[in-house]
């Protein structure tokens, strides 16, 4: 599909097929504790389990119909990548096991949270890590989100340890992901196929427990344990077609609906408790995302006022007269 095409707007909408994507994508990604709630009969480490070895299945397929006889070429990478994508393998199956127990244990609202709490994590490893210039807004977004963690650990007696686990994990998942040089569909699937032994044999041991509950249980439930390949890649194969064809702060300033859309879920319909503790700390890291938010839109616009200036012919000389 060329870039024209992908830009081009939805037939039915009229809007542009990538931003379309990108709204899936990250409404998906909201959703997904109504789908994690529908399987928590199986526990956590299961779920992931299924998790890892469907979404391989899943995504050699859809690697395969797209590459067809390049399959093999296109998922090809050299060991020193191999190496990193364990690494960000390792952190994603814990951001993954961190969410799903967040969920089947009633604390959605931890999740947001961490969600919210992650770009300015991103932020704060790139200037510790990668020597990355933090700005005065960008600075400030990251003490207020601070204090807003800080307040609530007080007054609720302990850090909202899943949060910031979910936070800290992802960040690094992104650290690593970042200085790898290879594509998310191809590292998605490496990342997952070097998970799939200790799945498959986490399975297996549940199973020689007696404790697995796929195949022993409904069959609805066992489909949908498989569908978490699906819930893993459709949204993957969307925000892809999204970062394609639109601008980065763009896609920045979307990946907020996800949290949004949980924050919804654990305070509306799962009624999880929400005290004005709660509300004085989200009201902090809100205010911290806005400001974040407004700088990286400013220095957008100022990277594409230099990016144009350096196109533009210079103006012609005036004409001297005598």
């Amino acid at each position: 599909m060329t870039a024209d095409r992908e830009s081009a707007p939805s037939a039915s909408s009229g809007l542009p097929v990538p931003l379309l994507a990108g709204l899936g994508a990250y409404g998906l990604w909201g959703l997904v504790p109504l789908y994690f709630k529908l399987v928590q009969a199986a526990g956590a480490d299961e779920i992931i389990a299924h998790r890892v070895v469907w979404s391989v299945a899943m995504l050699a397929l859809v690697l395969l119909l797209r590459h067809r006889g390049r399959f093999l070429a296109q998922v090809r990478i050299p060991a020193r990548v191999a190496r990193a994508l364990l690494l960000s393998g390792l952190l994603v199956a814990i951001n993954w096991l961190i969410f799903v127990y967040a969920v089947n244990t009633d604390r959605v609202l931890q999740t947001s949270l961490g969600y919210f709490i992650n770009p300015l994590v991103s932020v704060l490893l790139g200037t510790l890590v990668l020597g990355e210039r933090m700005q005065r807004a960008q600075g400030i977004a990251v003490v207020l989100a601070a204090a807003g963690t800080i307040y609530l650990a007080v007054r609720i007696g302990h850090p909202p340890w899943l949060a910031l686990g979910l936070a800290v994990s992802f960040g690094l998942y992104g650290l690593v992901r970042k200085v790898t040089d290879v594509g998310p569909m191809v590292g998605l699937f490496w990342e997952t196929l070097m998970m799939m032994p200790v799945a498959l044999l986490w399975l297996l041991l549940l199973d020689g427990r007696g404790e697995m509950v796929f195949g022993s249980a409904e069959g609805s439930l066992d489909l949908l344990l498989i569908g978490g390949g699906l819930v893993t890649v459709v949204p993957l194969l969307l925000f892809a077609t999204a970062a394609r064809g639109l601008p980065l702060i763009t896609v920045g300033l979307m990946q907020y609906i996800a949290p949004s859309m949980s924050f919804c879920l654990a305070v509306f319909l799962f009624r999880e408790p929400f005290t004005v503790h709660h509300a004085v700390a989200f009201g902090l890291i809100w205010a911290a995302l806005a400001l974040y938010s407004a700088s990286a839109w400013r220095y957008a616009r100022l990277q594409r006022r230099v990016a144009r200036a350096s196109v533009e012919p210079p103006p012609a000389p005036a004409e001297v007269r005598p």
